[in-house]
């Protein structure tokens, strides 16, 4: 972020990064990852959710959420979600709950992006 801070979302009124809570801010990791590649494209049935798949939400009051998609499934096949909604982390059946804002995966090309990174 540091090296290309206009890349990301002003939605804050930063002149420059914030590294005490960029890193925890949905909107960055969406850029983020879409910048590595890692996009994916979104769907309304589970088939294409897979294990460790990275997924975004709009909730009610314009609240961005994060969470992962875990390898237990719903009693109807539906992947749940590893996430936190500030009550710790909890593993819920939420996958088509809310609005869907992104879906990403990192795979060998991405997770070669990110080494390149370090």
């Amino acid at each position: 972020m540091k090296a290309d801070f206009s890349a990301y979302p002003t939605l804050w009124g930063l002149s420059s990064p914030d590294r005490n809570i960029d890193h925890r801010r949905v909107p960055n990791l969406q850029t983020f990852l879409a910048r590595i590649g890692a996009e994916v494209p979104l769907t309304e049935g589970p088939a294409p959710y897979l294990p460790g798949d990275i997924v975004t939400w709009m909730l009610p009051g314009n609240l961005h959420h994060i969470g992962i998609v875990s390898d237990q499934r719903g009693a109807d096949g539906t992947p749940l979600i590893l996430h936190n909604i500030g009550a710790g982390a909890k593993e819920e059946d939420i996958l088509f709950a809310y609005p869907m804002t992104g879906h990403y995966r990192i795979g060998a090309d991405e997770a070669a992006r990110l080494k390149a990174l370090q």
